[in-house]
């Protein structure tokens, strides 16, 4: 009996890591939201890290979260260093570059509770009397994160954030 059910844990196991090794070597998510402002009202709550920061549903997670912030206020060279609990990890967010005011990018860099470097850019499309902001982040999948990733899927967890910040900047930006 211990036999067969040490063949099966093999078997299981070997199966994850046979399944791992066929998942995409990378992630996108995105999410886009229609909201009634001209860009230039809200491409500043985006590119200032301390305005940034009224809106983002990851430093609302956790009420200790420390920032520690370098570089200018806003626009390239721009960044906030955090450290906070399990939900929210620690890590660096800087900004890239951009365009005024219809781009922002930004570079995560996770220390904890896992590590990774994604890429996030955010967009602001005028459409009539209102404006189509998307946030998107991307970044590789290295081996051990596949495994992770047929457990957790990557859109709905960090997705479901997306649209939570989305409304937050929509309201600050609507009032």
């Amino acid at each position: 009996m211990l036999k067969f059910i040490l063949i099966a844990l093999v078997l299981i196991v070997g199966g994850v890591l046979v399944l791992a090794a066929f998942q995409p070597d990378s992630f996108r998510v995105q999410r886009k939201l229609a909201i009634k402002a001209p860009p230039e009202k809200i491409f500043p709550l985006i590119d200032n890290l301390h305005e940034n920061a009224r809106w983002q549903p990851y430093y609302s997670k956790d009420p200790q979260i420390k920032l520690s912030y370098s570089g200018p206020d806003s626009g390239p060279g721009a960044q906030v260093d955090f450290s906070g609990g399990a939900q929210v990890g620690s890590g660096r967010v800087s900004i890239t570059g951009g365009e005024a005011p219809a781009k922002v990018d930004m570079r995560l860099q996770m220390l904890k509770p896992f590590s990774a470097d994604n890429a996030i850019e955010f967009t602001l499309t005028p459409s009539g009397d209102s404006t189509e902001v998307s946030w998107t982040m991307q970044g590789q999948v290295p081996y051990p994160a596949k495994i992770m990733h047929l457990f957790f899927n990557m859109d709905r967890m960090v997705g479901g954030d997306f649209e939570t910040g989305l409304a937050n900047l929509k309201a600050i930006a609507e009032s």
